[in-house]
């Protein structure tokens, strides 16, 4: 039997989702009025220690580089540096920032590891393989930008090699690209050689994201991957279009909008970095950024309800400002809008297009 249970308070979001013998905990952690990050690590470790899990990853996103004399905060808050951490830097301008923890009961975590440190894990439901990388970073970070990436994508490669799994087995990306606006192009020219290489093309194109942030090395890219894999002929993983917008490869972009899987007694969706894009895939609403947050609001909406979810189901997601100031946009909209509050950490990245103002990320799980 599957089940559901949130528990919500200030500054806290944490989804239980039951199954059998096996829990998962999606813990959302944003910081309260003027809480300094020390403060919201230590909650962290305390939402981890009451939901009794393991982890599976951990992402800590829009911390700024003064910050990082707190990483050892969290590193202990998450049992120490063996757990797969992004940690993606912006500026914390107006203290936009949060934590995303990933964990799971009842059944064993394997850890992946590259060249001795933590990058991924793989754990079982019973019926599906799950296989999480985070915080993927190229070892030499004087090599010029796309040669880091390429690199990175190697990684990837290894890691769900390691997990008895290929690029195939794929469903979602993540991209941070330090000075994306500056080598957006050449990134996707690798991404695309890569995909190319692997019959990508041929199969299931992964959910992505795409987006700005610095990370602790000072490389061009930190990325991130989830990958399933099952002999179970009751699960199917499969794309979802967009009501209001064009397929992604239309305009040279190598992403699905969504991709869903789905098993025999519950359905995740994850739906890509989504912005003000219109269904010829121009940028729309410039220099409107309340109209940008309603039309990505509308278009992330429209993807849920084709597939009979709504805000409800979400269980994570990230909202990116271009700029901070703009921030409180996003929940006068869900108010005047009648959204209701859902997981989400507010930071503030730059978009993959200059003109872009916001873009928001979500996962949702609901059972059928």
């Amino acid at each position: 039997m599957t089940s559901f249970q949130k528990r919500v308070a200030t500054g806290l979001s944490v989804t239980t989702v039951s199954r059998d013998q096996v829990q998962e905990h999606f813990i959302t952690i944003t910081p309260q009025k003027g809480e300094a990050p020390d403060s919201l690590f230590r909650r962290v470790a305390e939402a981890v220690h009451q939901v009794d899990g393991k982890i599976v990853s951990v992402e800590a996103l829009g911390l700024s580089a003064a910050d990082r004399g707190s990483l050892q905060v969290l590193i202990d808050a998450v049992g120490g540096t063996n757990v797969p951490l992004a940690w993606v830097e912006n500026s914390r301008t107006d203290n936009l920032y949060g934590v995303f923890v990933w964990a799971v009961s009842g059944t064993p975590v394997r850890p992946l590891s590259f060249n001795g440190r933590r990058m991924g894990s793989v754990f079982d439901d019973g019926l599906v393989q799950y296989c999480r990388l985070a915080g993927l970073l190229p070892q030499d970070v004087r090599a010029g930008k796309p040669e880091q990436a390429t690199v990175v994508f190697g990684q990837m490669d290894s890691l769900l090699d390691d997990a008895g799994m290929a690029f195939s087995d794929v469903l979602r990306t993540w991209f941070y690209n330090d000075d994306i606006l500056g080598w957006y192009r050449e990134f996707n020219g690798v991404r695309n050689k890569f995909f190319q290489e692997k019959k990508v093309y041929d199969g299931l194109l992964p959910a992505s994201t795409g987006i700005g942030g610095r990370n602790l090395l000072g490389a061009a890219l930190l990325a991130g991957v989830l990958a399933i894999k099952t002999d179970s002929q009751d699960v199917t993983a499969f794309e979802v279009p967009s009501p209001m917008q064009s397929p992604a490869p239309q305009y040279g972009s190598s992403f699905s909008r969504a991709v869903e899987l789905e098993l025999p007694d519950l359905r995740r969706m994850y739906i890509s970095g989504t912005a003000s894009i219109d269904e010829h895939g121009k940028s729309v609403f410039l220099n409107d950024p309340a109209a940008q947050v309603r039309q990505t609001m509308e278009v992330v909406q429209a993807i849920l309800r084709s597939r009979e979810m709504d805000w409800g189901d979400v269980t994570r997601s990230l909202v990116y400002f271009k700029r901070a100031k703009d921030a409180p946009l996003f929940r006068k909209y869900c108010d005047e809008s009648g959204v209701p509050s859902f997981p989400a950490v507010v930071v503030e990245n730059d978009v993959c297009r200059d003109e872009l103002l916001f873009e928001i990320e979500v996962d949702a799980v609901a059972a059928k």
